[in-house]
């Protein structure tokens, strides 16, 4: 579902923040990405999803370049980054339905998919109100419902816990798993390593722009904890 061959990304003044970095994101994975600050993470990110440019290596959804066809690859997809940029000049229900209309939903199924999310993430009673007036809090949840909303083949978060309330936290934790049961992929950043060892079956760690580790959780954690093992491939820094 996600590619990415030999990605690198050179800033202006010559700071490569990633390095020649391949992975692969197949239909049913929870896919970890998980580094320090700085590590390159929301740089890979930001270029899976088409907002950044990137030079070297090839990055494929679905088959398709994100370069050479970024509308159909978009079309595919959904994307969260840490702190959302919404329309906060429209209220909930009228931004969830310009995103509806983006990807073209008829009228029975945005209705009946906004009402569950909503009632899902508890937002129902604010969604008449102007995104300005939300929390951050409740603008991710607002974020969220989004991209879920189109059933996205592939779906890629940075830092999605990051400002959710507990109970957000695992609903937004259900909805991944049926959206993967689904046959769908999902690729996401994270602090939160207890998190990540248990919601993701595939995990990969990135230092200094650079792949150290990746592979399937158990398989790497292999008795130990994410958080032990994240600390054994990151010491020297």
């Amino acid at each position: 579902m996600l590619e990415i061959i030999h990605f690198s990304k050179t800033y202006k003044g010559g700071k490569k923040a990633v390095s020649d970095l391949n992975l692969e994101i197949l239909p049913g994975d929870i896919y970890g990405f998980i580094g320090h600050n700085g590590a390159g993470k929301t740089t890979t990110i930001k270029a899976a999803v088409g907002i950044l440019d990137f030079g070297e290596g090839e990055i494929l959804i679905n088959g398709h370049s994100i370069k050479k066809e970024p509308m159909l690859c978009k079309s595919m997809l959904a994307y969260i980054p840490d702190n959302p940029d919404l329309y906060e000049h429209l209220t909930g229900i009228q931004y969830l339905n310009f995103i509806a209309d983006i990807f073209r939903l008829d009228s029975g199924v945005r209705t009946e998919r906004i009402r569950e999310y909503a009632e899902q993430f508890g937002i129902t009673d604010s969604l008449g109100d102007l995104i300005s007036s939300y929390s951050h809090g409740m603008k991710q949840k607002l974020a969220i419902i989004s991209a879920l909303i189109h059933k996205p083949k592939l779906l890629v978060l940075d830092e999605p816990f990051v400002g959710l309330d507990p109970s957000a936290s695992v609903v937004l934790k259900q909805n991944m798993h049926t959206l993967c049961a689904e046959g769908s992929a999902i690729f996401f950043s994270t602090h939160v390593l207890d998190v990540a060892e248990k919601l993701c079956n595939k995990i990969a760690i990135i230092k200094n722009g650079e792949l150290v580790v990746s592979g399937e959780t158990a398989a790497l954690t292999h008795g130990k904890s994410l958080e032990e093992v994240f600390m054994e491939v990151v010491k020297g820094d």
